[in-house]
């Protein structure tokens, strides 16, 4: 057996653990020391691509659906941030999506909304989350996405943005608020100190407009499952099935599905609609940003998160 500190996750399905060590066997040593040496976004996928994960009857097949979970920075202070992106690393996220508090989440429900309440509340700023990022990357090894409102981009100049992104070991940034029409500029630039624009696409985007989207996108693309802010929600949108086809059938770049995925259920669903990853948010800051303390918070967001990884075609913390 290979032993690795909490704080290594593998891309692997057979990945136990045990207080604070995670398991792996010989078997699973090559694509340990792939998804260390690559951090990127499409590197990661591309690993998920080459693994034969199992399907719910036990027969082998090529289903690989990645777990991306959303917490907010500083939600309720950095000290947890950095603990529950650790904690996620190890049990199961292949993805991190990071929110950047704001005074303004307008495309955030309340849950989110009163997570970047917290986060301000608690004196989270850029540099204080950019000092954070720096010490916990090295430390993980599932790739971290920036999820930021474009106010705090403008107002910290882009290009200086970006390369505290670059700098802290982001893979990633979505823009929710930034029409697509406006962002040539910055996807540019990104593109410059690689960090990869991922973009979204929603029911309600015209086939043409979300082709040139899907074009332009970089390390996956973000399909919206409803209109609407964040939150989590009773049912998943079945529409979401005939527009993962259509996305799928305009390019083969990775397509992850997110807004009011909150239960195993959905997570089965909307892997066995053929999506490539599932986004995971309200419901875990919910979890962690009203708990009792910072400690249970941890613990029901752990408990949470394996309840979720265990509905995918897989689930990642079988025995």
């Amino acid at each position: 057996m290979i032993m690795a500190s909490a704080s290594v996750a593998v891309a692997s399905n057979r990945l136990k653990i045990s207080s604070t060590d995670c398991v792996y066997s010989m078997a699973e040593r090559q694509d340990f020391i792939l998804r260390v040496q690559a951090f990127s976004i499409s590197e990661t996928f591309s690993s998920l691509r080459r693994q034969k994960r199992t399907s719910f009857n036990g027969n082998f097949n090529d289903v690989w659906v990645a777990f991306i979970p959303y917490i907010t920075a500083g939600d309720p202070d950095l000290s947890t941030t950095a603990k529950a992106l650790k904690m996620l690393s190890c049990c199961g996220a292949d993805i991190i999506e990071l929110g950047l508090p704001c005074n303004a989440p307008v495309l955030d429900g309340p849950v989110i909304q009163a997570s970047h309440k917290r986060a301000l509340a608690s004196k989270t700023n850029l540099k204080a989350v950019i000092s954070m990022l720096k010490e916990v990357v090295p430390q993980i090894s599932c790739p971290v996405v920036m999820f930021s409102y474009y106010n705090l981009i403008s107002s910290s100049r882009s290009q200086w943005f970006l390369s505290a992104l670059e700098d802290a070991g982001a893979q990633g940034l979505i823009v929710p608020d930034l029409p697509f029409e406006d962002g040539a500029t910055l996807r540019r630039e990104a593109a410059e100190k690689n960090i990869d624009m991922v973009l979204l696409t929603t029911p309600a985007t015209p086939k043409k407009k979300m082709k040139a989207i899907v074009d332009a996108s970089e390390g996956f693309v973000y399909l919206v499952s409803s209109a609407g802010v964040t939150g989590a929600r009773d049912i998943v949108n079945t529409k979401v099935q005939f527009l993962l086809k259509e996305v799928k059938e305009t390019s083969r770049k990775p397509v992850a599905v997110g807004f009011g995925v909150s239960k195993p259920q959905h997570v089965k669903q909307i892997s066995s609609w053929g999506a490539d990853g599932v986004i995971v948010g309200s419901a875990i800051v919910k979890l962690l940003g009203e708990a009792n303390s910072r400690e249970e918070g941890l613990r029901h967001v752990k408990s949470f998160v394996a309840c979720l990884t265990a509905a995918l075609p897989l689930g990642k913390n079988e025995n």
